[in-house]
Protein backbone atom coordinates (compact mmCIF):
# COMPACT_ATOMS: atom_id res chain seq x y z
CA UNK A 1 0.00 0.00 0.00
CA UNK A 2 1.58 3.30 -1.09
CA UNK A 3 1.83 6.04 1.44
CA UNK A 4 -0.23 9.19 1.21
CA UNK A 5 1.29 12.57 0.50
CA UNK A 6 0.04 16.01 1.50
CA UNK A 7 -0.96 16.64 -2.12
CA UNK A 8 -2.84 13.33 -2.35
CA UNK A 9 -4.72 14.05 0.87
CA UNK A 10 -5.91 17.38 -0.51
CA UNK A 11 -6.89 15.85 -3.86
CA UNK A 12 -8.71 12.72 -2.70
CA UNK A 13 -12.50 12.96 -3.07
CA UNK A 14 -13.57 9.31 -3.31
CA UNK A 15 -15.70 8.28 -0.33
CA UNK A 16 -14.21 5.65 1.98
CA UNK A 17 -10.94 4.82 3.74
CA UNK A 18 -7.59 5.57 2.11
CA UNK A 19 -4.59 3.90 3.74
CA UNK A 20 -1.29 5.53 4.57
CA UNK A 21 0.32 2.22 5.45
CA UNK A 22 0.49 0.66 8.88
CA UNK A 23 -2.62 1.55 10.86
CA UNK A 24 -3.44 5.06 9.61
CA UNK A 25 -6.30 5.86 7.22
CA UNK A 26 -7.85 8.99 5.75
CA UNK A 27 -11.65 8.73 5.94
CA UNK A 28 -13.63 10.69 3.33
CA UNK A 29 -17.36 11.15 4.05
CA UNK A 30 -20.06 11.50 1.38
CA UNK A 31 -20.15 15.27 1.74
CA UNK A 32 -16.40 15.52 1.19
CA UNK A 33 -15.29 16.08 4.80
CA UNK A 34 -12.07 14.29 5.74
CA UNK A 35 -10.79 12.89 9.02
CA UNK A 36 -8.05 10.61 10.29
CA UNK A 37 -8.79 7.13 11.64
CA UNK A 38 -6.36 4.64 13.13
CA UNK A 39 -7.28 0.94 13.11
CA UNK A 40 -5.39 -0.57 15.98
CA UNK A 41 -5.59 -3.85 17.90
CA UNK A 42 -5.93 -3.12 21.62
CA UNK A 43 -6.06 -6.02 24.10
CA UNK A 44 -6.86 -8.43 21.29
CA UNK A 45 -9.68 -6.35 19.79
CA UNK A 46 -9.58 -4.11 16.73
CA UNK A 47 -10.47 -0.53 17.57
CA UNK A 48 -11.00 2.52 15.37
CA UNK A 49 -9.47 5.60 16.97
CA UNK A 50 -10.31 9.06 15.62
CA UNK A 51 -7.25 11.28 15.29
CA UNK A 52 -8.99 14.49 14.20
CA UNK A 53 -10.25 16.13 11.05
CA UNK A 54 -8.28 17.29 8.04
CA UNK A 55 -7.00 19.98 7.44
CA UNK A 56 -6.98 20.96 11.14
CA UNK A 57 -4.86 17.85 11.72
CA UNK A 58 -2.20 17.51 9.02
CA UNK A 59 -0.83 14.27 7.57
CA UNK A 60 2.38 14.66 9.60
CA UNK A 61 0.45 15.26 12.82
CA UNK A 62 -1.78 12.25 12.18
CA UNK A 63 1.29 10.04 11.63
CA UNK A 64 2.82 11.26 14.90
CA UNK A 65 -0.38 10.49 16.81
CA UNK A 66 -0.67 7.06 15.19
CA UNK A 67 2.95 6.25 16.07
CA UNK A 68 2.42 7.20 19.72
CA UNK A 69 -0.70 5.04 19.91
CA UNK A 70 1.12 2.03 18.43
CA UNK A 71 3.92 2.45 20.94
CA UNK A 72 1.43 2.56 23.85
CA UNK A 73 -0.38 -0.51 22.53
CA UNK A 74 2.89 -2.51 22.22
CA UNK A 75 3.72 -1.61 25.80
CA UNK A 76 0.37 -3.02 26.93
CA UNK A 77 -1.34 0.34 27.30
CA UNK A 78 -4.74 1.43 25.99
CA UNK A 79 -4.62 4.52 23.75
CA UNK A 80 -8.38 4.89 24.02
CA UNK A 81 -8.17 5.12 27.79
CA UNK A 82 -5.34 7.66 27.51
CA UNK A 83 -7.37 9.70 25.07
CA UNK A 84 -10.37 9.88 27.40
CA UNK A 85 -8.38 10.84 30.47
CA UNK A 86 -8.85 14.43 29.36
CA UNK A 87 -12.22 15.81 30.45
CA UNK A 88 -14.71 15.82 27.62
CA UNK A 89 -16.42 19.24 27.41
CA UNK A 90 -20.17 19.64 27.43
CA UNK A 91 -21.87 20.78 24.26
CA UNK A 92 -22.38 24.23 25.84
CA UNK A 93 -18.68 24.55 26.70
CA UNK A 94 -17.68 23.47 23.20
CA UNK A 95 -20.15 25.94 21.66
CA UNK A 96 -18.65 28.81 23.66
CA UNK A 97 -15.16 27.87 22.46
CA UNK A 98 -16.32 27.79 18.83
CA UNK A 99 -18.06 31.15 19.29
CA UNK A 100 -15.04 32.83 20.87
CA UNK A 101 -12.60 31.49 18.26
CA UNK A 102 -14.76 32.65 15.35
CA UNK A 103 -16.02 35.97 16.71
CA UNK A 104 -12.95 38.01 15.63
CA UNK A 105 -13.41 37.04 11.95
CA UNK A 106 -17.17 37.66 11.78
CA UNK A 107 -17.83 41.06 10.22
CA UNK A 108 -21.60 41.04 10.68
CA UNK A 109 -22.68 42.43 14.04
CA UNK A 110 -26.08 40.80 13.65
CA UNK A 111 -24.61 37.36 12.88
CA UNK A 112 -22.36 37.58 15.94
CA UNK A 113 -25.28 38.48 18.20
CA UNK A 114 -27.49 35.72 16.85
CA UNK A 115 -25.00 32.85 16.62
CA UNK A 116 -25.39 31.65 20.21
CA UNK A 117 -29.03 32.74 20.46
CA UNK A 118 -30.15 30.10 17.97
CA UNK A 119 -28.44 27.39 20.02
CA UNK A 120 -29.76 28.72 23.32
CA UNK A 121 -33.30 28.83 21.99
CA UNK A 122 -33.41 25.52 20.15
CA UNK A 123 -30.62 23.18 21.30
CA UNK A 124 -29.14 23.92 24.71
CA UNK A 125 -32.11 22.71 26.71
CA UNK A 126 -31.81 19.25 25.12
CA UNK A 127 -28.03 18.83 24.74
CA UNK A 128 -26.31 21.81 26.36
CA UNK A 129 -25.23 19.92 29.48
CA UNK A 130 -24.36 16.66 27.67
CA UNK A 131 -20.68 15.79 27.05
CA UNK A 132 -20.11 16.16 23.33
CA UNK A 133 -19.22 12.48 22.97
CA UNK A 134 -22.65 11.56 24.33
CA UNK A 135 -24.60 13.61 21.77
CA UNK A 136 -26.12 11.17 19.30
CA UNK A 137 -27.91 11.34 15.97
CA UNK A 138 -31.26 10.89 17.71
CA UNK A 139 -30.56 13.96 19.89
CA UNK A 140 -29.81 16.14 16.86
CA UNK A 141 -32.90 14.86 15.02
CA UNK A 142 -35.04 15.54 18.08
CA UNK A 143 -33.95 19.19 17.83
CA UNK A 144 -34.25 19.58 14.05
CA UNK A 145 -37.36 17.55 13.14
CA UNK A 146 -39.98 19.91 14.67
CA UNK A 147 -38.39 22.86 12.83
CA UNK A 148 -37.62 21.21 9.52
CA UNK A 149 -41.03 21.41 7.88
CA UNK A 150 -42.31 24.66 9.38
CA UNK A 151 -39.32 26.93 10.06
CA UNK A 152 -36.84 25.90 7.41
CA UNK A 153 -34.43 28.82 7.70
CA UNK A 154 -34.27 28.44 11.48
CA UNK A 155 -33.71 24.68 11.11
CA UNK A 156 -30.90 25.27 8.63
CA UNK A 157 -29.13 27.74 10.93
CA UNK A 158 -29.51 25.56 14.01
CA UNK A 159 -28.06 22.59 12.15
CA UNK A 160 -25.15 24.67 10.87
CA UNK A 161 -24.26 25.75 14.40
CA UNK A 162 -24.62 22.28 15.95
CA UNK A 163 -22.54 20.87 13.12
CA UNK A 164 -19.83 23.52 13.66
CA UNK A 165 -19.62 22.69 17.37
CA UNK A 166 -19.32 18.97 16.70
CA UNK A 167 -16.77 19.62 13.95
CA UNK A 168 -14.65 21.38 16.59
CA UNK A 169 -15.14 18.40 18.93
CA UNK A 170 -14.12 16.00 16.15
CA UNK A 171 -10.99 18.02 15.36
CA UNK A 172 -10.01 17.84 19.06
CA UNK A 173 -10.57 14.06 19.23
CA UNK A 174 -13.57 14.25 21.56
CA UNK A 175 -15.85 12.57 18.98
CA UNK A 176 -15.14 10.33 16.00
CA UNK A 177 -18.24 11.25 13.99
CA UNK A 178 -20.12 14.48 13.39
CA UNK A 179 -23.67 13.35 14.12
CA UNK A 180 -25.12 16.58 12.66
CA UNK A 181 -23.42 15.92 9.31
CA UNK A 182 -24.28 13.84 6.27
CA UNK A 183 -25.13 10.81 8.40
CA UNK A 184 -28.57 12.26 9.26
CA UNK A 185 -29.47 13.48 5.76
CA UNK A 186 -31.61 10.44 5.08
CA UNK A 187 -33.81 11.18 8.10
CA UNK A 188 -34.61 14.74 6.99
CA UNK A 189 -36.72 15.64 3.93
CA UNK A 190 -34.87 17.53 1.22
CA UNK A 191 -35.08 21.22 1.94
CA UNK A 192 -36.04 23.30 -1.11
CA UNK A 193 -33.41 25.79 -2.16
CA UNK A 194 -35.03 29.16 -1.56
CA UNK A 195 -33.00 32.24 -2.21
CA UNK A 196 -33.83 34.93 0.29
CA UNK A 197 -34.05 38.42 -1.19
CA UNK A 198 -33.77 41.59 0.84
CA UNK A 199 -36.83 43.81 0.65
CA UNK A 200 -35.99 46.65 -1.71
CA UNK A 201 -37.80 49.67 -3.15
CA UNK A 202 -38.04 50.16 -6.89
CA UNK A 203 -35.16 52.45 -7.79
CA UNK A 204 -37.64 55.10 -8.97
CA UNK A 205 -38.80 55.53 -5.35
CA UNK A 206 -35.41 55.96 -3.67
CA UNK A 207 -35.47 59.77 -4.03
CA UNK A 208 -38.84 59.93 -2.28
CA UNK A 209 -37.48 57.68 0.47
CA UNK A 210 -34.58 60.09 1.01
CA UNK A 211 -37.01 62.98 1.27
CA UNK A 212 -39.26 61.04 3.66
CA UNK A 213 -36.34 60.30 5.98
CA UNK A 214 -35.10 63.88 5.74
CA UNK A 215 -38.50 65.13 6.92
CA UNK A 216 -38.67 62.64 9.81
CA UNK A 217 -37.96 63.52 13.46
CA UNK A 218 -34.99 61.10 13.58
CA UNK A 219 -31.68 62.39 14.93
CA UNK A 220 -29.29 64.14 12.55
CA UNK A 221 -26.75 61.31 12.82
CA UNK A 222 -29.33 58.70 11.80
CA UNK A 223 -30.70 60.74 8.88
CA UNK A 224 -27.22 61.57 7.55
CA UNK A 225 -26.02 57.97 7.91
CA UNK A 226 -29.05 56.79 5.93
CA UNK A 227 -28.38 59.34 3.20
CA UNK A 228 -24.67 58.53 3.01
CA UNK A 229 -25.40 54.78 2.83
CA UNK A 230 -27.81 55.23 -0.07
CA UNK A 231 -25.57 57.66 -1.97
CA UNK A 232 -22.53 55.36 -1.73
CA UNK A 233 -24.46 52.06 -2.21
CA UNK A 234 -22.50 50.78 0.78
CA UNK A 235 -23.48 48.14 3.28
CA UNK A 236 -25.12 49.59 6.38
CA UNK A 237 -22.40 48.34 8.71
CA UNK A 238 -19.65 49.86 6.54
CA UNK A 239 -21.31 53.26 6.75
CA UNK A 240 -22.29 53.08 10.43
CA UNK A 241 -18.75 52.21 11.48
CA UNK A 242 -17.00 54.60 9.09
CA UNK A 243 -14.32 56.83 10.60
CA UNK A 244 -12.79 60.10 9.45
CA UNK A 245 -9.36 58.51 8.95
CA UNK A 246 -10.89 56.53 6.05
CA UNK A 247 -11.95 59.73 4.25
CA UNK A 248 -9.65 61.48 1.78
CA UNK A 249 -11.40 64.75 0.97
CA UNK A 250 -8.73 65.87 -1.50
CA UNK A 251 -9.11 62.67 -3.54
CA UNK A 252 -12.88 62.58 -2.90
CA UNK A 253 -12.59 58.98 -1.72
CA UNK A 254 -13.74 56.80 1.14
CA UNK A 255 -11.22 53.99 1.61
CA UNK A 256 -12.73 51.13 3.59
CA UNK A 257 -10.01 48.80 4.94
CA UNK A 258 -10.21 45.09 4.21
CA UNK A 259 -10.81 44.33 7.90
CA UNK A 260 -14.26 45.92 7.58
CA UNK A 261 -15.14 44.54 4.16
CA UNK A 262 -17.02 41.31 3.49
CA UNK A 263 -14.46 40.44 0.80
CA UNK A 264 -11.53 41.09 3.13
CA UNK A 265 -9.90 43.53 0.69
CA UNK A 266 -9.80 47.33 0.70
CA UNK A 267 -12.59 49.05 -1.20
CA UNK A 268 -12.34 52.60 -2.54
CA UNK A 269 -15.62 54.47 -2.82
CA UNK A 270 -15.63 57.60 -5.01
CA UNK A 271 -17.62 60.33 -3.27
CA UNK A 272 -20.16 62.35 -5.24
CA UNK A 273 -20.88 66.01 -4.45
CA UNK A 274 -24.00 64.90 -2.61
CA UNK A 275 -21.98 62.46 -0.45
CA UNK A 276 -19.39 65.17 0.28
CA UNK A 277 -22.24 67.47 1.31
CA UNK A 278 -23.28 64.87 3.88
CA UNK A 279 -19.74 64.88 5.28
CA UNK A 280 -19.86 68.67 5.59
CA UNK A 281 -23.04 68.38 7.65
CA UNK A 282 -21.75 65.53 9.76
CA UNK A 283 -18.70 67.50 10.96
CA UNK A 284 -20.89 69.01 13.66
CA UNK A 285 -21.41 65.55 15.19
CA UNK A 286 -17.74 64.88 15.99
CA UNK A 287 -17.41 63.59 19.55
CA UNK A 288 -13.73 62.73 19.66
CA UNK A 289 -14.17 59.08 18.65
CA UNK A 290 -13.35 59.66 14.94
CA UNK A 291 -16.72 58.18 13.88
CA UNK A 292 -18.59 59.82 11.04
CA UNK A 293 -21.95 58.93 12.55
CA UNK A 294 -21.58 58.60 16.35
CA UNK A 295 -24.56 57.39 18.33
CA UNK A 296 -26.44 60.28 19.99
CA UNK A 297 -27.20 57.97 22.93
CA UNK A 298 -23.89 56.12 23.42
CA UNK A 299 -20.89 58.45 23.32
CA UNK A 300 -18.00 57.05 21.31
CA UNK A 301 -20.09 54.21 19.85
CA UNK A 302 -21.40 53.83 16.28
CA UNK A 303 -25.07 53.69 15.42
CA UNK A 304 -26.51 50.21 15.81
CA UNK A 305 -28.16 48.16 13.09
CA UNK A 306 -31.40 48.29 15.07
CA UNK A 307 -31.29 52.09 15.02
CA UNK A 308 -31.43 52.05 11.22
CA UNK A 309 -34.15 49.39 11.26
CA UNK A 310 -36.18 51.54 13.66
CA UNK A 311 -35.79 54.48 11.28
CA UNK A 312 -37.37 52.48 8.47
CA UNK A 313 -40.19 51.39 10.79
CA UNK A 314 -40.84 54.96 11.93
CA UNK A 315 -41.17 56.27 8.37
CA UNK A 316 -43.38 53.30 7.36
CA UNK A 317 -40.82 51.78 4.98
CA UNK A 318 -39.85 48.64 6.92
CA UNK A 319 -42.44 46.42 5.22
CA UNK A 320 -41.06 47.30 1.79
CA UNK A 321 -37.35 47.89 2.32
CA UNK A 322 -34.31 46.99 4.39
CA UNK A 323 -31.11 48.99 4.60
CA UNK A 324 -29.37 46.34 2.52
CA UNK A 325 -32.22 46.52 0.03
CA UNK A 326 -31.09 49.96 -1.13
CA UNK A 327 -28.05 48.26 -2.64
CA UNK A 328 -30.50 46.18 -4.68
CA UNK A 329 -32.29 49.36 -5.74
CA UNK A 330 -28.95 50.76 -6.93
CA UNK A 331 -28.16 47.52 -8.78
CA UNK A 332 -31.55 47.56 -10.52
CA UNK A 333 -30.98 51.18 -11.55
CA UNK A 334 -27.62 50.19 -13.05
CA UNK A 335 -29.23 47.36 -15.03
CA UNK A 336 -32.24 49.36 -16.19
CA UNK A 337 -30.14 52.32 -17.33
CA UNK A 338 -27.63 50.21 -19.25
CA UNK A 339 -24.61 50.48 -16.95
CA UNK A 340 -21.99 47.75 -17.57
CA UNK A 341 -22.32 44.76 -15.27
CA UNK A 342 -18.68 44.81 -14.19
CA UNK A 343 -19.03 48.48 -13.22
CA UNK A 344 -22.08 47.82 -11.05
CA UNK A 345 -20.46 44.82 -9.38
CA UNK A 346 -17.29 46.80 -8.64
CA UNK A 347 -19.36 49.63 -7.13
CA UNK A 348 -21.03 47.13 -4.80
CA UNK A 349 -17.66 45.53 -3.91
CA UNK A 350 -18.91 42.16 -5.13
CA UNK A 351 -16.34 39.47 -5.82
CA UNK A 352 -16.49 38.35 -9.45
CA UNK A 353 -15.83 34.62 -9.81
CA UNK A 354 -14.83 32.25 -12.59
CA UNK A 355 -12.81 33.20 -15.65
CA UNK A 356 -14.15 36.76 -15.54
CA UNK A 357 -12.84 37.22 -12.00
CA UNK A 358 -9.45 35.74 -12.87
CA UNK A 359 -8.83 38.47 -15.44
CA UNK A 360 -10.54 41.27 -13.52
CA UNK A 361 -7.80 43.33 -11.86
CA UNK A 362 -8.91 46.98 -11.99
CA UNK A 363 -11.36 48.52 -9.52
CA UNK A 364 -12.53 50.89 -12.33
CA UNK A 365 -12.34 53.90 -10.02
CA UNK A 366 -12.56 56.57 -12.73
CA UNK A 367 -15.61 54.98 -14.34
CA UNK A 368 -17.16 54.30 -10.94
CA UNK A 369 -16.78 57.97 -10.04
CA UNK A 370 -18.96 58.92 -13.01
CA UNK A 371 -21.39 56.16 -12.07
CA UNK A 372 -21.78 57.37 -8.48
CA UNK A 373 -22.17 60.96 -9.65
CA UNK A 374 -25.00 59.83 -11.95
CA UNK A 375 -26.65 57.81 -9.16
CA UNK A 376 -26.47 60.79 -6.79
CA UNK A 377 -27.91 63.08 -9.44
CA UNK A 378 -30.77 60.63 -10.01
CA UNK A 379 -31.79 60.26 -6.36
CA UNK A 380 -31.38 63.95 -5.52
CA UNK A 381 -32.81 65.37 -8.78
CA UNK A 382 -34.78 68.58 -8.36
CA UNK A 383 -37.14 67.71 -11.24
CA UNK A 384 -39.87 65.85 -9.37
CA UNK A 385 -41.52 64.76 -12.61
CA UNK A 386 -38.70 62.31 -13.15
CA UNK A 387 -39.30 60.59 -9.84
CA UNK A 388 -42.24 58.39 -8.91
CA UNK A 389 -43.77 59.61 -5.60
CA UNK A 390 -43.38 57.18 -2.73
CA UNK A 391 -46.70 55.53 -1.94
CA UNK A 392 -47.33 52.70 0.46
CA UNK A 393 -48.75 49.71 -1.29
CA UNK A 394 -51.50 47.73 0.34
Amino acid sequence: MSKLTAAKVRAITRTGLHGDGGTLYLSVAQGGSKSWVQRLTVNGRRRDIGLGGFPLVSLAEARDKAFDNRRWARAGGNPLAEKHKARVPTFREAALKVFESNKPRWRSEQHTKNWLKYLERHAMQQIGDMPVDRVGREDVLRILTPLWGTRMETARRVRQRVRAVLRWAQAHDFVTENVAGECIDGALPTMPAVKEHFRALPYQEVKAALETVEASPASLAVKLCFRFTVLTAARSGEAREAVWSEIDLDAREWRIPGTRMKSGTEHRVPLSKAALAVLEQVRALKDGADLLFPSPLRKGRPLSNMTMTKLLRDVKLAERATMHGFRSSFRDWCAETGKPRELAEAALAHTVGGVEGAYFRSDLLVKRRRLMDQWAAFVTASDKKKVVPLVRRG
